[in-house]
């Protein structure tokens, strides 16, 4: 496996030599630091630890300070595990966007945008009751009924309803890397990865 930590910065489009449109993310990836390098005689498994955002020393804890000294390398915020990972890596070692080439297919795995909570409509698309005629009163979006008769008796679970909208763990799999700008650590994937600007996303393959 491939793997590397980033921040999603926005969306922008490129055009091809034919004069193709193309919408795509820009992801800041890395440079990430190896904190730990885990074996199957030490651990069960192999992966690499890799960490990535400087943290404030103050906002450190004793433990994580000491974690990151073995490493040589300051406090950081966010840290990710990636299983089998491609090629051997010592503790301190610096993870940058030359692991990837353009035309390489990734996925990317991020958090989408919180909604909070949210009706049907918005939710799972319901149409509403109807018109508000015939003595209705603020029937336009309201999710109708949602159970069975005496036979049932309840309602079903997974029935859809109002609730918690966005915020959810989301793998868009299968994005074409466009580019890759070594020199700023940008990546530029075809179309749109889970987030809001500035989210941390994961970026494997």
């Amino acid at each position: 496996m491939k793997g590397i930590i980033g921040k999603k910065i926005g969306m922008t489009s490129i055009f091809s030599q034919d004069g193709k449109q193309t919408a795509c993310t820009i992801i800041e990836a890395g440079p990430c630091i190896v904190t730990q390098v885990k074996t199957t005689e030490t651990d069960g498994y192999n992966a690499i630890q890799l960490a990535y955002g400087d943290k404030n020393e103050k906002h450190t804890i004793a433990a994580e300070k000491n974690h990151f000294a073995k490493a040589n390398t300051a406090a950081k915020k966010f840290v990710k595990e990636f299983r089998n990972y491609f090629t051997e890596k010592n503790l301190g070692d610096a993870i940058t966007v030359d692991i990837f080439a353009e035309g390489e297919k990734v996925d990317v795995v991020g958090t989408t945008k919180g909604k909070g909570f949210q009706g049907v409509v918005k939710r799972h698309g319901f149409s509403g009751v109807g018109e508000q005629s015939h003595g209705q009163h603020d029937r336009q979006r309201a999710p109708g009924s949602i159970g069975n008769s005496s036979d049932a008796s309840r309602v079903f679970k997974g029935m859809r309803m109002a609730g918690r909208m966005g915020n959810d763990r989301v793998k868009v799999k299968s994005l074409k890397i466009l580019k890759v700008f070594p020199d700023k650590n940008y990546i530029l994937v075809n179309g749109s990865v889970p987030g809001h600007n500035g989210a941390i996303v994961y970026i494997q393959k």
